[in-house]
């Protein structure tokens, strides 16, 4: 059991670093939207709005979703949880973090190919950036994994936990 609260807390200290980056990257998103804004005002551009706020977007996303499901704001259809007994429930909630976490760690192995891909080719961009396509792959990358660990502390905890369980596992 104190193997599984420092796996917990290593956890919790990496989403809470991703929801960090999660929300400085809508703060540098406000920026750059606001700054082209103003350069289109004297005809001017940054010419990569798109291109970067598409990337922060991904990011954001990807970085930012464990940290809400370590703290339980995904969207759950509770329609079928609700129809069992709460002392019946973790079996369903085991096998969903188990399912999904495995989901998360096939789609990371392609997608890491994908960027070591991208990297050893030296893909860029096809805008006037040239950004290296596996920075922003990278990132997502992160997230995949970040959120693939949130899943299965979540499954150690209802194994650790499914005797007493109760909906306080998130």
């Amino acid at each position: 059991m104190r193997a599984l609260n420092v796996i917990e807390r290593i956890s919790k200290l990496l989403n809470r670093v991703g929801a960090v980056i999660a929300v400085l990257l809508i703060i540098y998103m406000l920026g750059h939207i606001l700054l082209e804004i103003a350069l289109r005002l004297f005809g001017h551009s940054t010419f990569i709005l798109d291109e970067y706020i598409g990337y922060a977007v991904a990011t954001m996303s990807f970085l930012g979703l464990p940290y809400v499901l370590e703290k339980g704001g995904l969207i759950r259809v509770s329609l079928l949880l609700e129809r069992f007994p709460e002392t019946m429930r973790w079996p369903l909630e085991l096998f969903s973090s188990l399912v999904t976490a495995g989901c998360f760690v096939w789609l990371s192995t392609f997608w890491f190919q994908n960027v070591l891909r991208s990297y050893s080719r030296g893909t860029v961009s096809e805008t006037m950036a040239e950004t290296p396509i596996w920075l922003p792959e990278s990132a997502i990358l992160v997230g995949m994994w970040l959120i693939s660990i949130t899943l299965l502390v979540r499954a150690l905890k209802i194994m650790a936990l499914r005797s007493g369980y109760s909906s306080s596992v998130n």
